[in-house]
């Protein structure tokens, strides 16, 4: 069986973070390195003190950097230099496997000829809202799929789609294609699924594989997350200026009026139509930062440490 290095990013891990790491150790593939790449060594300390965490989890292996230092496409570049297997699984530290079976589909997925990347699919926790589950939903289906750069006119932006909250890569391609963007606010993932579409490579979706990743986050978070997003399109036109993300959204929100509707939640129709206004408007001014002020950008972002680095 084929050896896999797990990358896992950490800031301020809980107990989710514990459980995450039991369920990868007792997976039908053992990874043979769980490389956690901290930011803030007090919290990750904070976490571990009193028990026998480094004891128990011989696997793990923990390089702390600064709050400062992070960034979403430079810090797990330098994870994946560390790694030395030719399969890679990037996870955040609120995904928990839902099964023992996760890293052995998606090494089934990414194994294949021509395959860059396999993500998993997310499934919502049992604290899920109601809209948050359907997005779930929405966006990780029962179906699988393999795309390809002939799918775009079909899938849109979403022949770009991939997510490292659970998302395995083979590394000679990762290093073909030069890996992630090393400063990038959000969206490190689809950059690079972008690029390996564009070489020629696949990106493959497998629902077999799944994690239990899901928020209930506020209209402010929302709109501060989709003004994050709105930046990084910005900032690579290249990529995103050629296909509009905007039919997709206005997909999903169809979708899950009609949802609401039918499954006898239309209370949270209110909740849908003011959470998706804080989401456009967030995307919206993302799309423009450019033109807004630099106060005004400070307040509106969640990595508020992205804009201190060579801005």
């Amino acid at each position: 069986m084929s050896r896999v290095n797990v990358i896992i990013p950490t800031y301020k891990p809980d107990e989710k973070f514990i459980k995450l790491i039991d369920r990868l150790e007792k997976q039908t593939v053992k990874p043979e390195r769980i490389i956690v790449m901290n930011t803030e060594q007090k919290y990750f300390d904070r976490l571990i003190y009193g028990t026998h965490f480094l004891e128990k989890h011989k696997t793990v292996e923990t390089h702390h950097i600064s709050k400062r230092e992070f960034d979403h496409g430079r810090t797990r570049h330098i994870g994946m230099q560390k790694a030395d297997s030719e399969y890679v699984l990037f996870m955040t530290q609120d995904a928990v496997p839902a099964d023992g079976k996760l890293v052995e589909q998606l090494l089934l997925a990414v194994q294949e000829k021509n395959v860059a990347v396999a993500y998993a699919r997310q499934l919502p926790d049992k604290n899920c809202g109601v809209i948050e589950s359907y997005t779930r939903q929405f966006n990780y289906p029962e179906q699988g799929m393999v795309k390809s750069a002939r799918d775009i006119e079909k899938l849109g932006i979403k022949t770009y789609f991939c997510s490292n909250v659970c998302a395995m890569y083979k590394k000679s391609v990762y290093d073909e294609l030069g890996g992630f963007v090393r400063h990038t606010i959000f969206n490190e993932d689809m950059i690079f699924a972008a690029g390996a579409i564009k070489a020629g490579y696949k990106i493959v979706y497998k629902p077999e594989a799944q994690v239990i990743h899901s928020h209930n986050y506020t209209n402010k978070e929302q709109l501060k997350r989709n003004f994050d997003l709105g930046v990084s399109q910005a900032e690579h036109p290249e990529i995103f200026a050629e296909i509009s993300s905007g039919q997709e959204g206005k997909k999903l929100v169809k979708q899950t009026a009609d949802y609401l509707r039918k499954s006898g939640n239309s209370k949270y129709l209110v909740k849908l139509v003011m959470q998706s206004g804080c989401k456009y408007l967030g995307y919206l001014l993302g799309k423009n930062y450019k033109k807004l002020p630099k106060k005004m950008v400070q307040s509106l972002t969640s990595n508020k440490t992205f804009w201190d680095n060579d801005r």
